[in-house]
């Protein structure tokens, strides 16, 4: 899969829903219930952070529902994106790139987020072809005001900031004309998430997929 593929790909992704929920789960029992929850909420695409064991599974578990599109987040390595792939991720998201690991989801052909932290990554990822990003960590890195500036002289790249986004300061971003949608953790936070309380996750998501973009 060529970037600007990839590309083409994340951007309609990224279109479908004004938050992309950010998802750490350890239990693969709640994966199933909390995809649905999510996506009954009105937010499809779901990255799954591939940061606890049972993240894999997550991820097969996830890949069952219907209406979701779940992908893999925090791919590190060739190994994780081959292991995201094979488990039924359908796009993959990394906090920063190498030559190695875009070498390997395109090769791998898996649609990506690329992670960029300054206008020099961005404009490395955007020689390459990859017109939609990840910035992160957003907020560290100077939050909305920032990205809005790097959006100045590269109005050719679509952002999806993650890192630090809640719903107070989600507007903040998705206001932005380089903003296709932002990646939050706040919609499934872990209390909720352990208790099984797939109703409260619901209302979170509907709030989340009612947050207007500019």
């Amino acid at each position: 899969m060529t970037p600007q593929d990839a590309s083409k790909e994340t951007e309609a992704l990224c279109r479908r829903a004004p938050v992309v929920p950010v998802l750490v789960v350890e239990d693969v029992a709640h994966a199933r219930p909390l995809a649905e929850a999510l996506v009954a909420g009105g937010l499809p695409a779901l990255e799954v952070t591939l940061r606890t064991p049972a993240a894999l599974d997550v991820i097969r578990e996830m890949a069952k529902v219907e209406g979701g599109v779940v992908g893999a987040g925090t791919l590190l390595t060739p190994e994780d994106v081959q292991n995201a792939k094979t488990a039924g991720a359908r796009f993959g998201v990394t906090p920063g790139c190498t030559d190695r690991l875009l070498d390997a989801v395109e090769a791998a052909d898996l649609p990506t987020l690329p992670g960029a932290a300054t206008t020099t990554e961005a404009l490395r990822l955007l020689e390459r072809g990859y017109t939609v990003q990840k910035f992160f960590p957003a907020e560290a890195n100077g939050g909305a005001k920032a990205l809005g500036s790097i959006g100045a002289p590269l109005p050719q790249i679509k952002f999806c900031p993650t890192g630090g986004i809640s719903l107070k300061n989600a507007p903040d971003y998705l206001g932005l004309s380089n903003v296709l949608c932002c990646g939050g953790s706040w919609v499934a936070p872990k209390n909720l998430v352990q208790a099984g309380d797939w109703k409260a996750i619901k209302e979170l998501a509907r709030e989340a997929a009612a947050l207007a973009r500019g």
